[in-house]
């Protein structure tokens, strides 16, 4: 099993498989096989700036701590 993989339960990996650096392993892996999975890199335009704005309006609304 290669370094930062993830394996979502339930999954079963068979005897002998080996899975790919960084893979997320959702389906089982037969005996003797390699499992791969990438994602393709997705992108949001302005996604971030959004995000935080909504976070600066949320604690202005807050009320102050005592």
């Amino acid at each position: 099993m290669g370094s930062d993989t993830a394996l979502v339960a339930p999954v079963r990996v068979g005897d002998g498989a080996m899975i790919g650096s960084g893979s997320v392993i959702t389906r089982d892996v037969a005996a003797g096989a390699l499992a791969l999975e990438r994602s393709p890199q997705v992108e949001k335009p302005g996604w971030a700036e959004r995000f935080r704005e909504a976070k600066r309006a949320k604690r202005a609304q807050a009320p102050a701590a005592e």
